[in-house]
């Protein structure tokens, strides 16, 4: 039997966390919750992840400091980054910084359930790849 999908949630924003916690619980993924880029690092180096939603600032860092600890523990990982004005603008600064994705925060239920999807199958296809199993 396989473990449940579980989703990490990086956030100090308590509001905008638990919206999309919950968004993502009703689609059946799980998720765990931290709030700064130290506790992110111990989640990553303790359980296999196959997506990160971050903040785009945090209270030790930003979405930047994750993206750098995630390739420094060799992990291809799929990065979604949250912010408040999620514009253009800032849309292709993350995509150019290795993000995977942003959306705008508060979530709104239909965005993050896309990306998620999104994020899940690229995830599982880099996996059957290496894998040799495509």
């Amino acid at each position: 039997m396989h473990e449940p999908i579980q989703i990490l949630v990086i956030s100090s924003e308590l509001g905008n966390l638990l919206a999309l916690v919950d968004i993502l619980h009703r689609e059946y993924w799980n998720s765990i919750c931290a709030s700064t880029v130290n506790e992110c690092q111990e989640v990553l180096a303790r359980r296999n992840i196959p997506l990160v939603f971050c903040d785009r600032q945090l209270p030790d860092g930003t979405y930047r400091d994750v993206l750098r600890m995630v390739r420094s523990l060799n992990i291809d990982l799929p990065v979604v980054v949250t912010s408040r004005l999620a514009d253009w603008n800032e849309y292709f600064e993350v995509l150019q910084d290795g993000a995977s994705n942003l959306i705008a925060s508060p979530c709104q239920p239909t965005d993050a359930i896309w990306v998620t999807r999104r994020a899940l199958a690229q995830f599982w296809h880099g996996r059957a790849k290496d894998d040799g199993s495509e």
